[in-house]
């Protein structure tokens, strides 16, 4: 005979899953999400229901879905699966076992109206006042840079490829590839250097150039908390210094900007000089020549500040493994703006965890 378990087996499954550690429940009380639910209800529409029919899920548990999503990576078909496979995720959703769990459809659709009504922004903004009301204030100066968020690469022409770079769509195209393929996205060269693969070999790296095509996430993180204070999102060939405008905090309380050789120009300096703020730029290496030794270690000392920020790119990347699915800027802006606030989000979880100063 099958032994009959009951709401105390439950709880001790919870409990087991509280003394693993379960990083969802630290986030869960970090981060109080009832602070979304106005801007989430003027956001969707709703209807009267006046023919019946069944309600809508909560606003604030479809909002944790699709942080949940960022947090692993996950396809909508997949998120629909791992909230009824997974206890850790039905307790973040506050879902008990007999409880409906939103299907894919449901969860595309809640994403979607959101997207349509430009209300990501606002709730990454909702969260950020909430980070300085808790004493998270942008302090020791910023740090900006960016990174290519790589979508799903289309295959075609060169007549196609000129005709959508000139912002126009191919004529022969169908309604339905019209819909799928990403006229938005671009193409871009990601720089690095290869490492030698045996310790004799010579010191220097060899540069390797990798084809890339998506979009790019620009932010901008204070220096105190590592925190993303600003951030904005192009296609993946803008150049990053044409971007620091927008980039640039007027609430930070320093007036240090550190950023990579891309962002030193006569237009930047100009625009910091105004703003009464200090670049803190990289310099080039001289062309054909060595760099000098003063630069050279001008660049070390803020390259271990401007390093701070690709542990930011390395957590999403890595960790939450953020490409873009969808079609289209404006849904990419959508998907790397909850990238953005749910990176914002374990930071903040990591930071309440910190051991108190003595």
């Amino acid at each position: 005979m099958v032994d009959q378990r009951g709401f105390f087996d439950l709880d001790e499954r919870y409990a087991a899953l509280s003394a693993a550690g379960d990083p969802l429940e630290r986030l869960a009380s970090a981060v109080d999400f009832e602070v979304f639910r106005a801007d989430l209800d003027a956001a969707l529409v709703r209807s009267d229901r006046a023919k019946g029919g069944r309600p809508p899920y909560d606003a604030v548990l479809m909002f944790k879905v699709l942080v949940l999503q960022v947090l692993y990576g996950l396809s909508d078909d997949q998120a629909e699966f791992q909230i009824l496979d997974r206890r850790s995720f039905g307790r973040f959703l506050g879902l008990d076992d007999g409880d409906r769990v939103p299907d894919a459809k449901t969860i595309w659709l809640f994403r979607e109206q959101l997207t349509r009504a430009g209300a990501v922004q606002r709730l990454f903004d909702r969260f950020d006042a909430v980070l300085n009301d808790r004493g998270y204030l942008a302090m020791g100066g910023q740090i900006v840079d960016a990174t290519v968020i790589e979508a799903r690469r289309p295959r075609l022409s060169a007549g196609e490829k000129a005709t959508i770079k000139g912002g126009g769509t191919p004529e022969h195209w169908s309604k339905a590839k019209r819909a799928q393929m990403d006229r938005d996205g671009r193409w871009t060269l990601k720089r690095g250097r290869k490492k030698p693969k045996s310790e004799g070999a010579a010191r220097a790296a060899t540069e390797i150039v990798v084809p890339a095509f998506g979009y790019k996430n620009h932010v901008g993180i204070d220096r105190r908390f590592g925190l993303i204070r600003t951030f904005t999102v192009t296609h993946a060939a803008a150049h990053d210094g044409g971007q620091l405008e927008g980039l640039l905090d007027p609430d930070n309380l320093a007036s240090g900007v550190w950023a990579d050789t891309a962002y030193r120009s006569a237009a930047n300096l100009a625009l910091l000089d105004r703003r009464g703020l200090m670049p803190q730029f990289q310099r080039a290496k001289p062309r054909g020549k060595p760099m000098p030794a003063h630069v050279a270690r001008g660049n070390a000392t803020r390259g271990r500040i401007r390093a701070l920020v690709e542990h930011v790119f390395a957590e999403q990347k890595r960790r939450l493994h953020l490409t873009v699915r969808t079609i289209g800027l404006a849904r990419a802006r959508a998907k790397i703006t909850l990238a953005n606030l749910a990176y914002n989000m374990r930071r903040l979880t990591w930071l309440e965890g910190r051991p108190a100063p003595a």
